[in-house]
């Protein structure tokens, strides 16, 4: 009986330290591919990129705002980017501060 609970409770603690370990991969895998995707069909030079928000799996969006200048224009533009998490596709819109 012993043996089945140590045996038991190590295969937990085990399963819980690689579910933590991928986890953590996994998101930064994520955010890298919502970034690089948003930042490169927003033909920004160089844009600023707020952290990325993850909507709850119902959703299954991403989204990251990005700031910066297109071409060459001088005047900064906020974009809104919505990112697929199963197509990898993206949406990006321009929007304005309220009042702005």
């Amino acid at each position: 009986m012993y043996n089945k609970i140590t045996m038991v409770a190590a295969l937990l603690l085990a399963s819980t330290q690689l579910a933590n370990a991928s986890s953590g991969a996994a998101w930064d895998a994520l955010y890298a591919k919502a970034n690089g995707t948003c930042i490169g069909q927003s033909r920004m030079d160089t844009p600023e990129a707020s952290a990325p928000v993850v909507f709850n799996d119902s959703i299954g969006k991403v989204a990251v705002l990005l700031r910066g200048t297109v071409g060459k224009s001088k005047s900064k533009v906020n974009l809104i980017c919505l990112y697929d998490k199963k197509s990898g596709k993206a949406a990006i819109e321009e929007f304005k501060w309220l009042g702005n």
